[in-house]
């Protein structure tokens, strides 16, 4: 009798085992599906804007071939989306895209539309607060909170190989090589602290970890575990420029 007892025991206990695995997959596949579909469907708008909008200067002409780069990885990562943490990543990568989407707009004196999340690195890197213009190594670099002829280039803000780039317009996009390499080199630290030192509202440009590659963020090669912390609240719907 008691080896009977046992058997049902054990047949339960494997029984609830199965339940709770399976319960437990149907969780996270929907999970995914869920983050997939989100994913989605910030590509698509990003998708719709980069179609339909064509910068008319040069600044907006260069933030509209940022969105569209952007545009083209994500749907590149959707396609090898497999977990949540890879979702995610596009759905940050198109965040970065309508960014720059925006930031067009305000470059061609159009209404940018109603402001996009920031991640948590955007909001450590801070925004260039005003214009200024510094010589490095002989050679002159321009930031500014504007675009201009003088500051083409924007960049959304964030964390490059563990250095904070404040939001803003730039003369050239100095942070692109560490976006590829993953550190910096000696002439642009020196960049960073003459053009950054003593600004009002940029993050702090201290050594910190930086050539360590800290790319989860907005940089494109982020890990794809960290989306940047980005918080999309009731975005949903209501994100039409």
């Amino acid at each position: 009798m008691g080896t009977i007892v046992w058997v049902v025991v054990l047949v339960l206990l494997v029984a609830g085992v199965f339940y709770l695995v399976s319960q437990s997959n149907a969780r996270k596949a929907r999970e995914l599906d869920d983050a997939r579909a989100e994913a989605r469907r910030w590509v698509e708008r990003l998708g719709g804007q980069v179609m339909s909008l064509t910068g008319s200067n040069t600044a907006s002409t260069q933030a509209m071939a940022d969105a569209s780069e952007r545009f083209t990885a994500a749907g590149s990562q959707m396609e090898q989306a497999r977990t949540i943490p890879q979702a995610r990543l596009v759905t940050e990568t198109a965040m970065e895209g309508l960014h720059y989407v925006r930031a067009a707009r305000e470059a061609m004196g159009m209404d940018p539309g109603p402001a996009l999340p920031e991640s948590l690195s955007q909001k450590r890197a801070g925004a260039v607060s005003e214009d200024r213009q510094v010589a490095v190594e002989g050679h002159q670099y321009a930031a500014s909170p504007h675009s201009g002829s003088g500051t083409p280039y924007y960049y959304p803000g964030g964390m490059v190989a563990g250095r904070p780039v404040p939001r803003g317009w730039y003369s050239e996009p100095w942070w692109k090589p560490a976006l590829v390499a993953g550190a910096w080199g000696v002439g642009t630290f020196l960049l960073m602290d003459a053009m950054f030192s003593g600004m009002h509202g940029v993050g702090d440009m201290g050594m910190g970890d930086a050539g360590m590659g800290d790319m989860g963020d907005m940089g494109g090669a982020a890990d794809a575990g960290d989306t940047g912390g980005f918080d999309f609240g009731d975005m949903g719907g209501g994100f039409d420029f």
